[in-house]
């Protein structure tokens, strides 16, 4: 994944109104007045975090006549966990590496 694109998924999943956002649309597809349900912020509010998400590649927006679904898209999560997961293998790696060369010293001072 491009940095800008892992850069623009992170920014949107900054947001917890967004995360919720995702979280109703992993239920399925839905409008704008049914995301905004349960929130106490206006459509157009709503419909500014839908834009972060489609401009993130996190939702995809569809048309059916004046009905307007969104849903999600999984592929830049996927990715995300993906460059977490590797980030998370290094640092293990190297906090294991540490942990034996800490063991080895400790061998040495006996």
């Amino acid at each position: 994944m491009p940095p800008a694109d892992l850069d623009r998924t992170f920014s949107a999943l900054a947001d917890p109104t967004r995360r919720s956002i995702l979280v109703r649309l992993a239920q399925g597809e839905a409008t704008v007045g049914e995301l905004a349900e349960p929130f106490a912020i206006s459509l157009p509010a709503v419909s500014r975090h839908l834009k972060v998400l489609e401009g993130a590649g996190l939702i995809r927006r569809g048309r059916d006549a004046q009905w307007r679904p969104s849903r999600i898209e999984v592929g830049p999560l996927d990715e995300a966990m993906s460059w977490i997961e590797e980030r998370k293998r290094a640092w293990e790696y190297r906090m294991d590496r540490l942990d034996a060369h800490l063991r080895e010293g400790d061998r040495d001072d006996r």
